[in-house]
């Protein structure tokens, strides 16, 4: 069973958030960009399943620039065995994104397609969602916990109530939370062993996929300044600053 793992590339998510002067989005120009941390986490379960013995081959897909090769280098470096990088410049949204994993996976015939939750940047959680849809797939979501049993996947994920457990027919979509793995550091063999492995390049057009976008940001700003905490005298004095200033009991 091949096991398809997407992935997206992400400003660092130990870098401070700049937006640019013209608000028409974040400041990405000369800053540290990384795998998205819900990507890694996939990256790690699909690569245990196959050390487990049961996937046959991990492959990573990305969509982006030229750039976003080093990611997909990133993710072979941790143990996948391939991966597919489907070039262009345009804006990609999570509809968009969504349909060029359904045709990835129609041609490479995936039993499984692990993902990140969410990315860090857009914060949508839709495409793993999108995706399934797409495909008719089973999915669960928020997965923290993931076994495979012949052709079915079991999947815990965390609820308001609890936990959750779903048995799902593969082939599936499943979308990592942060508690499914920790994912390994690639040792600098692997590293090396990782430009030697095979990365194919597709373009939206050879996936026959129409990825302009469908709605447009009008303007991106910073949240406004917190304001200075205060110091009270008693517990008394600070409930009546949250009943009367803040409002909130």
């Amino acid at each position: 069973m091949k096991i398809l793992v997407p992935i997206k590339r992400v400003i660092d998510a130990y870098v401070t958030i700049r937006v640019k002067a013209d608000q028409t989005g974040v400041e990405n120009a000369n800053v540290k960009m990384s795998v998205n941390p819900f990507c890694e986490i996939a990256v790690e379960e699909a690569i245990r399943l196959k050390e487990a013995g049961k996937a046959t081959e991990v492959i990573v897909v990305s969509a982006g620039n030229a750039a976003t090769q080093e990611s997909l280098r990133a993710a072979l470096a941790m143990g996948a065995d391939r991966a597919i990088l489907i070039e262009t410049d345009q804006e990609l949204q999570p509809l968009a994104i969504a349909k060029l994993l359904k045709a990835v996976a129609e041609k490479e015939q995936a039993g499984l397609v692990i993902l990140g939750k969410q990315s860090i940047d857009g914060d949508h959680n839709q495409t793993g969602q999108m995706l399934a849809g797409l495909l008719g797939w089973g999915q669960a979501t928020f997965a923290s916990s993931l076994t495979l049993e012949n052709d079915r996947a079991t999947v815990t994920r965390e609820i308001d109530g609890g936990l959750e457990t779903l048995s799902l027919k593969l082939p599936a979509i499943i979308t990592a939370d942060l508690r499914l793995n920790e994912p390994r550091y690639a040792s600098l063999p692997n590293i090396m062993k990782a430009k030697q492995k095979p990365l194919d390049r597709l373009n939206p057009d050879a996936l026959g996929v129409d990825v302009t976008p469908r709605y447009k940001t009008l303007r991106v700003s910073e949240p406004p300044p917190r304001k200075p905490g205060v110091k009270v005298e008693s517990a008394a004095a600070l409930v009546e600053k949250l009943r009367g200033e803040a409002k909130i009991i």
